[in-house]
């Protein structure tokens, strides 16, 4: 059985925009993405014609880098400027 990575699964710590979706307590990459996806469902933000697609509302766009709307795959790439 393999190891996890250690360093995939160290706490970072999410930048003031990003604790507003998932706290400021320092997370691994895995449940900030967790996280994040709760909060889109709940708000209803992936797109009705396009599932891989996420809508921005007023609390992601900052993490999103002012877009309104990204799909799941740009996704971590953006959420990891916002992780230290």
């Amino acid at each position: 059985m393999a190891k996890a990575n250690a360093k995939f699964m160290a706490p970072l710590t999410p930048s003031a925009e990003l604790a507003k979706v998932t706290g400021a307590a320092p997370l691994p990459r895995t449940e900030v993405v967790k996280k994040l996806w709760d909060y889109i469902k709940k708000h209803n933000l992936q797109d009705k014609a396009n599932k891989r697609m996420i809508n921005a509302d007023d609390v992601l766009k900052p993490i999103f880098g002012g877009k309104t709307q990204i799909s799941m795959f740009e996704m971590a790439g953006l959420v990891g400027k916002h992780l230290k």
